[in-house]
């Protein structure tokens, strides 16, 4: 009984202070006291430990007092405990820490059970027997809960007692309460988060803006060199101004031909390229917006010296269309009323592509083939357009002789979409890609190495069957009056009359696809002998009736039975004087 009493005694002084070594070294004297059952010396030590306490720190005073408080338990059960009775029960003993070694006790009061766990997580278990009940069986069980939650160790108690005989033998040891989990409020860390993650940020953005301010100097750097480049570019040069005023763009005729020849447009040489070729006519110049394409390439409004112009710019892959219409504009005396005015040409560099330059005039009303497309034309518009488009044409297939003459030239790619119409309602001739020349004098016909072909939906009969003489020009002349032909039936089809006027439609349209082939277009025109059809409402109308005679003649499957231009300008103004009023605004 003395040992369990220690043990108690020990066991609430580890929990306590696990690490006073002071506490250890008064095992001794605890031990003296308790062989002599001096209670008054006990208590007198009790308060010696509470009066030493005092001096230590705030979480041992709270320890000292709840040791103090077990102490004095101890003492007022103590006080009360009888001697030891001569007689008494017998018990079960076992020592600890695992009830080892086991004998029977005698003269016991109470036989006890206990179990005890100390500040380190160990338990131990004893049996025995006791006449201190007041001490042993009425100290109420310790969890260590107060002491835990402090330091984070703690000791605890368990014992039950009973009275009889061996009663404790078979007793089970009593449980101890669970090992305290104390709950510790968690240290708000909101600012360390807080912290951290704007730190986060800062790495994140900084260099992005860094970044971003850099591109954006560079970018404004970029766009300063640029804008002084093209400033640089667009300045005039004062040397060439006079022959620069000449190539303004203007309306074609304008000019005579001493000021052509005074404001040198040309080499001099009628086959060479022009100055401006040597003058980086591209850099003076400020394109604006698309305005077609095709499959040579684009063309775009472009702003020259403060005027619109039109920029044909060729596909790397055409450049032998460029080249050949390069020189039929540079050909002395082509410039004519209805002849595409001509600038100049020019080979640059945009994007890191070659691009070939063709700069022309500018007409907003584009191709005839969009003009018919968004209106309906009266007799005057219709036989207007049909005499200037003639007209260009007879400039062509004429030859010019003399020492400054022009060849004779033959287009091989007339439609309505190379064909554009003026603002006064009148005509040019454009596209020269394929163009042939021809000189009476040397009897030479100049055919150009070009891969391009015509369009298919406007060849001739003698081209689809491949009987045509390559060798005559005049049988380029006799291509280029079956394809005026169509054109006339596709203008004609747009003039209104008093039975109304038919939508616009490409010839053969409703016989052949969108995009006839070679092979298509054969079967219609050779094999089949078809035409466009003449409508009825045509028969009805002088005028009308007279275009369908015409257009006829020129589409003769035979070539040598087509009228030639000068004769079709002819027929064409003859039709106008059918009816006095109409020839009378055709004159003016």
């Amino acid at each position: 009984m003395k040992k369990l009493v220690y043990l108690l005694v020990l066991t609430s002084l580890q929990f306590i202070n696990a690490t006073d070594d002071e506490t250890v070294k008064d095992e001794s004297k605890l031990d003296k006291i308790l062989n002599e059952h001096d209670w008054q010396k006990f208590a007198e030590y009790e308060q010696e430990l509470s009066a030493d306490s005092e001096d230590k720190s705030v979480d041992e005073n709270s320890n000292d007092e709840e040791f103090g408080s077990l102490l004095a338990d101890f003492g007022r059960n103590f006080n009360s405990l009888p001697l030891l009775a001569p007689n008494g029960f017998s018990c079960y003993s076992c020592e600890a820490p695992n009830c080892s070694h086991p004998h029977v006790c005698a003269g016991a009061s109470h036989c006890y059970t206990a179990s005890v766990r100390d500040a380190h997580g160990e338990e131990h278990f004893s049996k025995g027997c006791t006449n201190t009940h007041a001490f042993v069986c009425k100290t109420e069980s310790y969890d260590g809960r107060h002491s835990h939650q402090k330091h984070g160790h703690s000791a605890q108690y368990s014992i039950q007692c009973c009275q009889g005989d061996m009663c404790n033998e078979n007793a089970e040891f009593p449980e101890l309460e669970p090992v305290p989990v104390v709950e510790k409020e968690p240290v708000p860390s909101f600012a360390d988060q807080n912290g951290h993650i704007l730190k986060l940020l800062l790495a994140v953005i900084c260099p992005v803006a860094i970044l971003g301010l850099l591109v954006i100097v560079i970018l404004m750097i970029m766009r300063y060199k640029h804008n002084k480049r093209m400033e640089e570019l667009n300045q005039v040069d004062r040397q060439y101004q006079e022959e620069m005023v000449g190539l303004r763009a203007q309306a074609a005729g304008d000019s005579t031909l001493r000021e052509i020849f005074d404001d040198s447009m040309t080499s001099g040489s009628g086959s060479g390229l022009p100055f401006l070729v040597q003058r980086t006519l591209a850099k003076q110049i400020s394109l604006r917006e698309c305005i077609g394409k095709g499959r040579y390439g684009e063309v775009w409004r472009g702003v020259w010296h403060g005027e619109s112009i039109a920029v044909k710019i060729f596909f790397s892959r055409d450049e032998a269309s460029w080249q050949r219409e390069t020189e039929i504009y540079s050909t002395t005396l082509l410039r004519h009323e209805n002849i595409l005015g001509y600038i100049g040409s020019d080979c640059t560099s945009r994007n890191s592509c070659t691009q070939l330059w063709l700069v022309t005039h500018y007409h907003p009303l584009g191709s005839l083939y969009d003009h018919l497309n968004r209106t309906a034309l009266s007799k005057v518009e219709t036989l207007r357009i049909l005499l200037s488009t003639i007209t260009g044409l007879v400039h062509l297939h004429t030859e010019i002789f003399g020492t400054q003459g022009k060849p004779a030239i033959a287009h091989r790619d007339i439609k309505t979409k190379n064909i554009l119409v003026r603002a006064d309602g009148t005509c040019v001739i454009a596209d020269f890609g394929l163009a042939v020349t021809h000189t009476q004098t040397t009897g030479e016909t100049n055919i150009p190495q070009n891969p391009r072909v015509g369009t298919k939906r406007y060849m001739s009969p003698e081209i689809l069957d491949m009987s045509m003489n390559m060798q005559s020009f005049e049988s380029f002349r006799r291509v280029d009056v079956y394809a005026f032909a169509l054109v006339m039936w596709e203008v004609t089809r747009r003039c209104m009359s008093h039975e109304g006027v038919e939508d616009y439609a490409l010839p053969f349209h409703e016989m052949v696809a969108p995009d006839p082939g070679f092979e298509d277009m054969h079967k219609v025109v050779c094999v089949d002998g078809f035409r466009p059809l003449i409508e009825e409402r045509w028969e009805e109308d002088k005028v009308l009736s007279g275009l369908g005679r015409l257009m006829r003649d020129c589409w003769h499957e035979n070539s040598s039975v087509r009228l030639p231009a000068l004769r079709i300008k002819k027929s064409l103004m003859k039709i106008a004087q059918l009816e006095p009023k109409l020839g009378l605004e055709m004159s003016e």
